[in-house]
């Protein structure tokens, strides 16, 4: 796999002579929506394939895929033009196998809610091992219901191991300490609510829970790493694993309302897998920056690296990025937006894409109709290869998408091409 930056008169057919790959398979695997409209600084994902199958009539992925001893998921993840679908025809050339070499196996989780576009799931799932629909919300002792059986059955079908999601979110949609502080006081309501997400996990068929409180008392840690240990005693007798995501912490001290309740040391010895939300340093209501700094991310590993072992801890990488106005201002809020749009947005407004080597993340600059001069932070090729790597020289046990809802078909090529990505189920 090569990661071409795409340069002043650069044209998909230049390209495609360059890397000696067909102008088709760059533009399927790229997924680009209009192939003339190439941005400075974009990115384009070249892969060089290794070994081809020509559809014959009767074919299937599945008969297809048993005659190269792979799997029908492997297939469409090599062939994303398929869109998660088994929609082959006679004459059809299928990826079997590319040139380049995976770094190692890595489980892969993400996050999406229950408005999800079908499609847009259906196209991602080959790339899952974990499915975490968003999110069961509780009061008391009862959980709220929650609308997850398409997202659930949706995953099981694909063979992806659909994860049962529990936060502090309240009424409002806020993460509420309150909340979270009358639960982990009272080992009764404890004990209710363990078992009803029990009941769910047998009747909707979940492969494991999340939990996902934030903004906890900094009283509560202890109380918190006890509760996710008993919640974790009651998976282990079903043989199902216990996740946390966990605020991203670089000492065991540090201030601040996000950090102070979540204790790495004692929920280390309380789960099976933490999640580092390794994200949103650059955030709606905060100054223009990247919204994960690989050193920031880096620091964050290695901190959590003291705690937790390698093979307990799940990468977090964002799947949005962010737009906003200058001059900035205190209580000012960016506009989120996708990594698709971003690159569309820089070829609206004629702006080329710059790369700043020391976070490892595009960005650029533009004026809009109304003169004010915008600046945008987002993900692309580049640095999704970034963090990868950082979850291989690391020896990580997976990563963890936020979220699924938004296209960015370049992270799954790139993943595909450096992840053997395991199955769950």
């Amino acid at each position: 796999m090569d990661i071409h930056v795409v340069q002043p008169g650069d044209t998909m057919y230049r390209l495609a002579q360059q890397y000696g790959v067909s102008m088709e398979r760059l533009i399927q695997d790229n997924q680009l929506p209009d192939p003339s409209q190439l941005v400075v600084g974009q990115t384009i994902v070249v892969q060089y394939p290794e070994l081809t199958h020509t559809v014959r009539t009767g074919d299937s992925l599945y008969s297809i895929a048993q005659m190269h001893n792979t799997t029908a998921a492997q297939l469409l993840r090599n062939n994303p033009g398929l869109q998660g679908r088994d929609l082959i025809y006679p004459g059809q050339a299928i990826v079997v196998k590319y040139a380049s070499r995976p770094r190692g196996d890595l489980t892969v989780n993400a996050y999406a809610y229950p408005y999800i576009d079908r499609d847009l799931l259906r196209s991602t799932l080959p790339y899952l091992s974990q499915l975490t629909p968003f999110t069961y919300r509780f009061d008391g002792d009862e959980l709220i219901p929650f609308r997850d059986e398409w997202l659930v059955n949706t995953a099981l079908q694909s063979r992806v191991a659909p994860i049962f999601h529990l936060s502090n979110l309240n009424e409002r949609e806020q993460f509420s300490p309150e909340l979270a502080h009358d639960l982990l006081e009272d080992e009764d309501d404890q004990k209710e609510l363990i078992e009803e997400i029990l009941e769910v996990i047998d009747r909707r068929g979940y492969q494991g829970v999340d939990v996902d409180f934030e903004f906890i008392h900094g009283s509560d840690a202890e109380n918190y790493a006890k509760f996710l240990a008993r919640l974790r005693r009651a998976l282990t007798s079903r043989g199902l694993p216990l996740i946390a995501a966990l605020a991203p912490k670089t000492a065991s001290d540090q201030p601040g309302r996000l950090y102070e309740g979540i204790d790495y040391h004692l929920i280390a010895q309380s789960v099976d897998f933490a999640l580092l939300m390794t994200y949103d340093w650059g955030h709606l209501s905060g100054p223009p920056m990247a919204v994960a700094p690989l050193p920031e991310v880096r620091r964050v590993v290695e901190y959590a690296l003291t705690e937790f072992s390698p093979n307990q801890l799940y990468l977090g990488i964002p799947n949005y990025g962010y737009d906003w106005t200058l001059p900035y201002r205190d209580g000012g809020r960016a506009k989120s937006l996708n990594n698709v749009e971003a690159v569309r947005l820089a070829w609206d407004r004629r702006a080329a894409i710059r790369y700043d080597e020391q976070t490892q993340t595009p960005w650029f600059r533009y004026v809009d109709d109304q003169g004010s001069e915008h600046e945008v932070w987002f993900e692309d090729a580049r640095s999704i290869q970034a963090k990868l790597n950082l979850a291989f020289d690391f020896g990580l046990y997976g990563v963890g998408y936020w979220n699924l809802d938004r296209p960015f078909p370049q992270n799954w090529v790139v993943l595909n091409a450096m992840a053997n990505i395991r199955s769950e189920m």
